[in-house]
């Protein structure tokens, strides 16, 4: 394992001094916020092994810690007008600790191999895929897919805030997309746009449909000239009514699907794993749960898990899983209001 002279030796000498002062502060949130970012250029510089073994003796520090708590406060943090469209965090989330169709994980794999091997490929005057557009129905894992990808790079998660990106006034929304796309120039992270189609569908918001065609126009033209180490992942669940141009401009197109038998079973032992189960018959309780989504089969096992905390009982049973998933079926069928 490489030695800590050797590491400092590695890391910007910026990173260190940062890394020291929040040690010295006991600001626990920006200290491994430095920690992985120090984690990550290792990986980017090939030395895929040390970026390894850093994760792994962060993690064994999250859960030994013993820096003083205090509120988090992340190196990265918008500042200014900004604040109020980017939201940030610092995902703890691996690949590892989802379930995902193979073809997916293999293209998600593959964003992360060509990310930690940017200065590489950059050197020989190409790019990484860093523009990705994520489909398919709610609780299909879009967004955890961001969180997951900001957490094995070891980038800041910054999610726009679309609501107060969106407005009604002629110009004032392509102005701040310009000062996103600028933000994502200057601070490297994982840039989501959850519920992209909100920018197709606010319309609402003034019958100006002109003012709505020059967003979509805006982002075009930013999204096509950005050429930051940023990852752009924009994520929708009616594909249909964005511009077929948009398609154009990501590196990505990836469609998530509901999970199929095999998944669902999979999903429900992992989330079950820490709580005794007794007698489940795994293969009826998936074809139960067949066209629920993976955020539902995780509600459906917390509650489950909860009756049994609450009825102080050691496990839960096949007859109680069975119910949780029933519920969250019927819950699941309710009409919107």
């Amino acid at each position: 394992m490489a030695t800590i002279s050797s590491v400092t030796t590695m890391a910007s000498a910026d990173q260190v001094k940062a890394l020291l002062s929040s040690l010295a502060e006991g600001e626990e949130a920006q200290f491994y916020s430095v920690a992985m970012q120090i984690a990550a250029h290792e990986a980017r510089l090939g030395h895929g092994k040390l970026s390894e073994e850093l994760r792994a003796l962060i993690d064994k520090l999250k859960t030994n810690s013993r820096l003083p708590s205090r509120a988090p406060i992340p190196l990265a943090r918008p500042r200014g007008e900004i604040a109020e469209l980017l939201r940030v965090s610092y995902p703890g989330v691996r690949l590892s600790d989802m379930v995902l169709a193979s073809s997916i994980r293999r293209k998600l794999d593959r964003v992360i191999r060509e990310h930690r091997a940017v200065r590489v490929i950059r050197g020989r005057g190409l790019a990484p895929r860093r523009k990705l557009l994520l489909v398919g129905k709610p609780g299909t894992g879009k967004t955890l897919t961001a969180s997951a990808l900001a957490g094995e790079l070891g980038l800041p998660l910054f999610v726009v805030m679309l609501d107060t990106l969106i407005t009604k006034f002629m110009g004032e929304t392509a102005a701040k997309l310009r000062q996103i796309f600028e933000a994502l120039a200057h601070t490297r992270g994982v840039y989501l746009f959850d519920e992209f189609d909100s920018i197709g569908s606010a319309r609402g918001l003034s019958n100006d449909v002109g003012e709505i065609r020059r967003i979509v126009n805006s982002f075009l033209q930013m999204v096509e000239q950005d050429d930051s180490d940023s990852l752009v992942i924009a994520a929708t669940n009616n594909v249909s009514i964005l511009d077929r141009a948009l398609f154009r401009r990501f590196d990505d197109v990836i469609e998530y699907e509901l999970p199929n038998t095999a998944q669902i079973v999979e999903v429900l032992k992992a989330k079950l794993a820490k709580f005794r189960t007794e007698k489940v018959q795994w293969s009826k309780v998936a074809a139960t749960a067949q066209g629920l989504s993976f955020a539902d089969l995780a509600r459906a096992c917390e509650d489950a898990i909860k009756d049994a905390i609450i009825d102080e009982r050691p496990l839960v049973t096949h007859a109680e899983l069975m119910a949780a998933v029933r519920d969250r079926k019927t819950a699941d069928r309710q009409p919107a209001k």
